[in-house]
């Protein structure tokens, strides 16, 4: 019997860990990660790829070229297809709380939400694809990106001409995102439309007259206005946002002074604001505007209020998810601990999440999907495992022969059906 593609990677499998644990152990934020880029890099080598990396940022693309000729209509040769696979590298600003034999060896900085192992993930994909070059019909981008994590690594990498690697724009686009909740370990779920929120953020400087706290009528006191900013937002969004149109502000930072008996000049706070819909985007960005500016008349005070848009809302094609389903249900096995359909290695989302993804760059410019994949370790209840971004986040690096697999698989699909 010939080996199938997840007999391959799960040979792999040791390499891919091993790879894993090394960038796990030196975790990088932002843009500028010169040591994830060299392990990459070193990864890499090799497998005979067009490689580049990035001037404003520590980014890897490599382009796979397939092998196999498209057969011609008419006088020329029809265009060759190009797929694009992508993974984040960045870590974040988290110190670990995890007592792992390969734990983040920089202080303050941890693979918390599982970059690792989409690096690892995609380096095995690199491999397998190129073990079958000459079955390939087209091209294959691998999209190694950087600062995911609120600093829009790929809008950056598209600006430096990630889409345009291959010599033109791909047909497809697909990323595969681990999570330490989701299970049973192998899992892979997503949903057509909207998959994950737009990130939005209100920054507010509420500026008044400080003074002595015993005598407030004598200053301008700028603590309760902010406050009442504060809460009032969420009045705003319940009673101006329909309830079958999701929308959340949180605010995650609030400042104001340094001594109890002093009235400080300004107090400031910062929100973040995410939703699934443009039109109730623009709403809650002149509403939450114009709801500080009255509070801050009312008090007289002056304020500066500003709403800065960041990721957009990431949108599966419909398409895109039906072929994923097929490639998932070919590629993988039933998942340990499924009863029933619930046995299938893929399963369809009811809802999105209201996390965001600046993978939604790369979606704005080629169909395509996110893809989820449950990494949970055995072992680990549900209902108190650690989510992705806490200090305690633990992911199962036995999920990476799937991981790499899927990726595999769905680049050779997209390139067939091209």
């Amino acid at each position: 019997m010939t080996p199938s593609t997840l007999d391959d990677a799960r040979a792999l499998g040791p390499a891919l860990t091993d790879l894993r644990r090394a960038l796990h152990r030196v975790p990088e934020v932002g843009l500028d990660l010169p040591r994830t880029q060299a392990l990459v890099l070193e990864a890499l080598s090799g497998l005979d790829l067009e490689v580049s990396t990035g001037s404003a940022l520590s980014s890897v693309t490599a382009v796979l070229r397939g092998g196999q000729r498209r057969p011609a209509t008419g006088t020329a040769d029809r265009e060759r297809p190009v797929v694009l696979l992508r993974a984040d590298m960045d870590a974040l600003p988290v110190h670990e709380d995890v007592d792992l034999d390969f734990r983040s060896t920089l202080d303050g900085a941890m693979h918390a939400c599982g970059h690792d192992l989409h690096v690892a993930g995609l380096v095995g994909a690199a491999r397998l694809l190129a073990a079958r070059r000459d079955e390939l019909p087209g091209d294959v981008v691998l999209m190694f990106q950087p600062g995911e994590e609120g600093r829009d690594g790929a809008g950056a990498m598209i600006a430096e001409g990630v889409l345009e690697a291959a010599g033109r724009r791909p047909d497809a686009a697909w990323a595969l995102h681990v999570f330490s909740t989701l299970g049973p370990r192998g899992i892979v779920t997503s949903r057509p439309g909207a998959l994950m929120a737009s990130s939005n953020e209100l920054h507010v400087t509420v500026r008044g007259r400080g003074g002595h706290g015993s005598a407030p009528e004598a200053a301008a006191d700028p603590v309760p206005a902010a406050c009442e900013m504060v809460l009032g937002l969420q009045s705003l969004v319940s009673r101006t946002v329909s309830p079958f149109a999701p929308a959340v502000l949180t605010v995650g930072h609030l400042a104001a002074g340094n001594r109890a008996n002093v009235i400080p000049d300004t107090a400031t706070f910062a929100a973040t604001v995410r939703c699934f819909d443009e039109a109730v985007l623009a709403r809650l960005e002149h509403d939450t505007v114009r709801y500080c500016r009255g509070v801050a008349a009312g008090h007289g005070l002056e304020v500066d209020a500003e709403f800065r848009r960041q990721y957009p809302v990431t949108v599966n094609d419909a398409a895109a998810v039906d072929l994923a389903e097929r490639v998932v249900g070919a590629a993988l096995p039933p998942v340990v601990g499924g009863t029933g359909d619930d046995a299938a290695p893929f399963a369809r989302m009811p809802h999105p999440i209201a996390g965001a993804e600046d993978f939604s760059r790369v979606l704005e410019a080629v169909p395509g999907a996110m893809l989820f994949l449950g990494a949970r370790p055995p072992g680990v209840d549900p209902a108190t495992a650690a989510d992705n971004h806490s200090p305690r986040a633990l992911f199962d690096d036995a999920v990476l022969p799937e991981a790499a697999t899927v990726l595999a698989e769905l680049a050779r699909a997209t390139l067939a059906r091209a």
